[in-house]
């Protein structure tokens, strides 16, 4: 009685045919599911007479393997004719194509600006955005009446205290003078805020590297030699600076630092405005008045601080000439940077 069932069966499965691939798993269900025709015959072969069991054995095991091998091979042969695996997918469509991404201009030219700074062991030092007036202009010697503290340059919080979204990334060099002890080596990259009219050359936002170093005997030949090798290093050997005086009320002597053009190597284009020369950086040794706002000895210690506008680097690096590009979020922008290499 088992093997009239089983020869039944096999011929049964020599006649198998599918046109689809649910066709092909409903097959599978009927013959080797849990409750399907082979694995009914597997349950009853307990009840085989022990004298026959090993023929019968060996015929179910004939059975099973016959049925995997062939609904196997309905399912392959749907599947190479372009037939779905599953309803509703169609694994022959070809894929749709996964543009690969690419760093943000401004993250290439931060890692690139902390890289260079940490050659020479300056950290890299991080702090709130949004801090309150002592940190942002008390304590970097801004008088009461300076106009940066006017609602037209400063984003003010509302609340008790007088808080405000950081103009500058100055407010961490706070922090590190009143919680480290010198010698203080470190850069400060971050975004900041101004209350300025959005247009291709200003934004309401943008990003700032600041560095600062505070040691015995600090002089303004370090600032210089420490600002040329940034220069170099991120422009070229052959780029150039030069220092001319300026004023910030939180360092004395100041200085704005401009590089020799990367576009015309020094001969004058309409990026230098035909001068030779962009300026890319403020600087100068740290005011007394500061350290001792800080709580660190004027006597004993001097120090050097710069700052620089991280996309002011970039258009120099890139070529980019309107800041919105930077926020827009076009990935028609963005992809022009997948292989840049600083």
């Amino acid at each position: 009685m088992m093997k009239e069932k089983i020869d039944q069966l096999l011929a049964e499965i020599d006649t198998l045919t599918a046109q689809t691939a649910e066709q092909a798993e409903e097959l599978r269900i009927k013959y080797l599911s849990k409750k399907g025709s082979v694995s009914v015959l597997f349950d009853d072969f307990k009840t085989v007479a022990p004298e026959v069991k090993r023929e019968v054995g060996q015929h179910l095991n004939q059975l099973k393997n016959k049925a995997t091998e062939k609904i196997n091979a309905l399912k392959e042969a749907v599947e190479a004719n372009g037939g779905p695996a599953v309803a509703g997918l169609d694994l022959s469509r070809p894929a749709d194509p996964i543009a690969p991404g690419a760093r943000h201009p401004l993250s290439i030219i931060l890692n690139r600006i902390s890289e260079v700074f940490s050659h020479i062991g300056f950290a890299v030092e991080e702090g709130p955005e949004i801090v309150d007036d002592w940190h942002n202009f008390t304590a970097l010697n801004f008088a009461e009446e300076h106009p940066a503290r006017d609602m037209q340059d400063t984003f003010f919080v509302e609340g008790e205290e007088k808080m405000l979204l950081r103009t500058h990334t100055s407010t961490v060099q706070v922090k590190i003078m009143q919680t480290q002890k010198p010698p203080i080596r470190a850069i400060m990259p971050g975004r900041v805020y101004r209350n300025e009219a959005i247009s291709a050359r200003a934004h309401c936002f943008f990003h700032q590297v600041e560095g600062l170093y505070i040691d015995e005997n600090v002089s303004f030949a370090d600032l210089k030699q420490t600002l040329l090798y940034f220069a170099k290093e991120m422009f070229g050997e052959e780029t150039k600076i030069r220092l001319r005086p300026s004023y910030f009320p939180f360092t004395e002597p100041s200085a704005e630092m401009d590089i020799s053009c990367t576009i015309c190597g020094g001969k004058g284009c309409n990026i230098c405005k035909y001068s030779g020369w962009v300026e890319i950086l403020g600087c100068g040794m740290v005011d007394p008045a500061v350290l001792d706002n800080c709580d660190i000895d004027s006597k004993k210690y001097s120090g050097f601080a710069f700052g620089m506008g991280v996309e002011r680097i970039a258009q120099l690096k890139f070529q980019v000439k309107d800041l919105r590009l930077y926020s827009e979020n076009d990935v028609r922008f963005l992809g022009q940077f997948k292989s840049a290499l600083l």
